[in-house]
């Protein structure tokens, strides 16, 4: 039997075999074409090397493409369901030629795969050609042998491929099926053609022409010099060819989900029910690829297009009985179906089961509040008629309906939404939220950052799964304006519709990179910030070109830093959840920087951590390191998180949903550390490689701070002071583990030196003393000595020996040490009573240019930098002595 596996592979092969490179299915999410919200045909990976933008190291490729159809230029969201073909995801298989072969070889291998390979009746074929390609006409009747009229000449797009406005174009060949005269329907170009009788199996595009538009704008169609192929079979109408049915849902792959369906919600297939169970087969499988690829509902953007998928197959399960959550457990059926042709369903399972149930869970309790609701508004309005704009804005900003499923609801009595009413309540939504944003102080300043936000939304963050990609520059802010264009030198502000750039959050610092326009224009990032509500900014300087609103570019992350970030980020993770092991729960996060050269984290705990205690954090975080555990992030409800044992800083404001990063492993196969972060992480604890403690102090009453190093700056911190061990044993002349031994030794010789020295001044000093050093000041003996580099401390001892001397009197010593001049003054005990050493000392602060001076009444000090004042202080002390009665 021809499965879909089967035929996929089966493809791919025959390709291989004629010589095609066979290249991987790109994701769901282009990086490489902004205009698009999802893949939806196969050439999108290869628009580049089509365009000549990229070089390509083959010049024939194949692939079996994941696609969406759903939201945007090409949505089937709303026929699935109701007809034999339509899907929002499916497969497109296709094989391309870049200025290799042309016409007649794509013919030939086509006509080849689908005639003699995979045994389908040539007389149940037709083919058409654009109405005026002769040349693609001759060659169907030359390789195929049909006759005319199974060459049907169609005029208009269906049948002319254009890439857009301008860029490679050219006509197309379609191949169809005819599933017999049972089935409604006539040939294509007829008014029949919309039956379901003739199905297009595949479509051969003639890449031949390119339209360039010239200086007055006006578009001239030239010739390639290189032509190319692109075509496009969709596996899932081609495996019904295979399989003998008419219906894809009746194909292997979806009979195996419909009946897990039917089991698990207790409703046949055959019956009223069979557009719900068809519905949930497409939508489960467009959800679980687009969640796998990290798609997550949102109200905006792609995340919003698959809120409408999963709602809508969530809407279909209830109108099966299914009013608890259904979805998320046909999860494992789909994995065994497709998981070996697309591992990154079994890598994500856990994720995308999650993602599902939370967002069953979160929508289930409004839907069946809001399915009555509509019931009650629409019950008196006939056929033909509209329920109130009003009202559907209602069910979305209440109860959570996206339009369109209250369209879907509606379809089927006839009834449409009054549109007009729906777009005047969501603006006057928007008029509030603006009104609710104006402020004071920054948020005024702020407020450009709202207006760029109405006309923008918000922008769509891709850097957890690549550092590149394209997009549309949709507002440049300059001097905190909106302005059309950017031109080289100014520092400007810029916002795209999409980017990798992480913006500065949760203690992570922004990125940095470059962004490039098609015009070879470019824009340096030196930071990347949130502002209103999602709005990545970009602010940097044009350094050559100029940058213009709607010009699309290429945005790229500064790799190196961002890898860097990582490592940084993810230690901060491991170093509090060890920190809460060694230190007690009751740790808790106060701040963090997580920069590409360093890392910072501040916690609660009153008391500095000793050396030991230190280094035992540091070995566990190593410990944790070199396990080289996965790293793992699902998406979950702020209930959900907390239940898991994530940790939450306290006062952050969360959403719906929230990304919770697990990482290291603890005990009883828990992670070791839990925490809610919507940063970039590594993906796995090894990448960080080493981790190296370089301070611990305290900023606060009660807060202490660790400041730390990994991967290749830890590297070069250990480096650099092994370096220095090194060059300190040499020069004491031992081996590096005998340098703690010899410098005990040097310190008890220093201190026998220093004793010695000590003993030798006082001795010079006191020893030294006559007549010449003595004055007699008011009757009172006053005996002044200054002596050169004796420090400061060693004065007062020289003070004490020359009092007992005196006998009865004032002692005054200064020394210059070190660049610090000192004085010490002493006072007999029997002149205390009338004589106060502090008050000479205060005296003469001043002109040494010191501050404060103090001690007791009979002995006292002062200093200051004034070191050529010395003498100078000590006549002051004279001549006050001298003013004393």
């Amino acid at each position: 039997m021809w499965t879909t596996a089967k035929t996929r592979q089966f493809f791919l092969d025959y390709f291989s075999r004629n010589e095609h490179k066979i290249v991987p299915s790109s994701g769901l999410v282009p990086r490489n074409d902004p205009t698009l919200l999802f893949t939806n045909a196969g050439m999108v990976q290869f628009k580049n090397i089509f365009t000549g933008a990229e070089k390509s190291s083959f010049s024939r490729a194949a692939t079996a493409q994941k696609c969406i159809r759903a939201g945007g230029k090409h949505n089937d969201l709303e026929n699935v369901g109701h007809t034999a073909r339509h899907h929002t995801f499916f497969e497109m298989l296709g094989n391309f030629s870049f200025g290799d072969y042309f016409k007649d070889r794509a013919i030939e291998l086509a006509w080849n795969l689908v005639t003699k390979e995979f045994g389908i009746d040539a007389k149940r074929l037709l083919v058409t050609v654009y109405i005026d390609d002769d040349e693609a006409a001759k060659l169907w009747k030359k390789i195929a042998g049909l006759s005319d009229d199974r060459i049907l000449r169609i005029a208009g797009s269906d049948n002319f491929w254009a890439m857009g406005e301008t860029g490679p174009c050219g006509p197309c060949s379609e191949i169809f099926f005819d599933h017999g005269d049972k089935i409604q329907g006539g040939p294509p170009g007829t008014p029949e053609a919309d039956g379901d009788r003739f199905v297009e199996i595949w479509n051969l595009v003639f890449m031949q022409y390119e339209d360039a538009a010239d200086t007055e704008g006006a578009i001239k169609r030239l010739s390639l010099p290189k032509p190319s192929i692109d075509t496009g079979m969709g596996l899932e109408r081609v495996s019904a060819v295979l399989q003998g049915v008419h219906d894809n849902y009746d194909i292997d792959l979806f009979k195996n989900i419909i009946q897990v369906i039917a089991e698990e919600s207790k409703v046949a297939y055959q019956g009223p029910q069979t557009p719900s169970h068809r519905v949930i087969a497409d939508h489960l499988r467009s959800t679980s690829f687009l969640v796998a690829e990290g798609v997550t509902p949102s109200n905006e953007g792609r995340g919003y297009v698959l809120r409408r998928i999963m709602r809508r197959a969530m809407r279909h399960a209830y109108l099966m009985g299914q009013e608890e959550p259904f979805i998320y457990r046909l999860v494992p059926t789909l994995i065994n179906e497709m998981g070996e042709a697309y591992p990154e369903l079994t890598q994500a399972r856990a994720f995308i089961t999650e993602t599902i149930k939370l967002e069953e869970e979160r929508f289930l309790k409004t839907l069946g509040r809001g399915l009555k609701l509509l019931e009650e508004e629409s019950k008196g309005i006939a056929q033909n008629g509209s329920l109130a704009g009003a009202i559907a804005f209602k069910l979305y900003d209440t109860y959570g309906f996206p339009i369109d499923l209250t369209e879907d609801v509606l379809k089927s009595r006839g009834i449409s939404v009054e549109m007009q009413g729906y777009e005047k309540a969501m603006e006057h939504q928007r008029q509030e939220a603006r009104a609710a944003w104006v402020g004071s102080g920054e948020q005024k300043t702020d407020r450009i950052w709202f207006d760029v936000f109405e006309k923008t939304g918000p922008s769509e963050f891709l850097g957890y799964t690549t550092h590149e990609a394209q997009g549309i520059v949709q507002a440049l802010v300059l001097d905190n304006k909106s302005v059309p264009r950017a031109q080289k030198g100014d520092m400007v502000h810029l916002i795209s519709n999409q980017t990798p750039f992480y913006a500065e959050s949760g203690g992570q610092v922004g990125d940095t990179g470059i962004i490039l326009s098609e015009k070879k224009a470019s824009f340096e990032v030196v930071d990347t910030f949130k502002r209103a509500d999602g709005l990545f900014v970009h602010k940097g300087i044009v350094k050559d070109g100029s940058f213009e609103i709607n010009d699309t570019v290429t945005l790229k992350v500064d790799a190196e830093r961002r890898t860097l970030l990582r490592s940084n980020h993810s230690a901060t993770h491991l170093l509090h959840a060890v920190l809460r092991k060694h230190l007690g729960t009751h740790v808790v996060q106060k701040g963090s920087l997580v920069a590409p050269d360093r890392l910072r984290f501040d916690f609660s705990y009153p008391t500095p951590l000793s050396k030991d205690l230190l280094q035992s954090i540091e070995d566990e975080v190593n410990f944790l390191i070199r396990r080289n555990t996965d790293t793992v992030t699902h998406v979950m409800s702020p209930e959900e998180a907390q239940h898991s044992g994530a940790l939450a800083l306290f006062g952050e404001k969360y959403g719906e949903t929230v990304r919770v990063v697990f990482m290291g492993a603890g005990d009883q196969d828990k992670s070791y550390s839990i925490e809610f972060c919507g940063g970039t992480h590594v993906h796995h604890t090894g990448d960080i490689g080493y981790f190296k403690i370089i301070s611990e102090s305290g900023v606060a009453a009660g807060i202490r701070r660790i400041e730390a190093l990994t991967g290749k700056s830890a590297e070069q911190f250990i480096s650099q002071r092994l370096s220095i061990l090194d060059h300190i044993a040499t020069s004491l002349k031992v081996t590096p583990d005998k340098i703690i031994e010899r410098i005990e030794a040097l310190r008890e010789e220093q201190k026998k030196l220093e004793r010695s020295l000590k003993e030798l001044r006082e001795k010079r000093v006191t020893g030294g003393s006559d007549d010449g050093d003595i004055k007699i000041i008011a009757g009172i003996k006053l005996v002044s000595h200054v002596s050169d580099e004796t420090p400061a401390g060693e004065l007062k001892p020289i003070v004490d020996q020359l009092k007992k001397k005196v006998g009865s009197g004032v002692v005054v010593v200064g020394s210059s040490f070190e660049g610090k001049a000192s004085i010490v003054v002493g006072i007999t005990d029997d002149l205390t009573s009338k004589l106060d050493a502090v008050k000479f000392v205060r005296l003469v602060v001043p002109i040494l240019g010191g501050k404060g001076g103090g001690g007791r009444p009979d002995l006292a000090q002062a200093g200051g930098p004034e070191t050529s004042k010395i003498s100078t202080a000590i006549s002051a002390i004279e001549k006050a002595l001298a003013e004393e009665k």
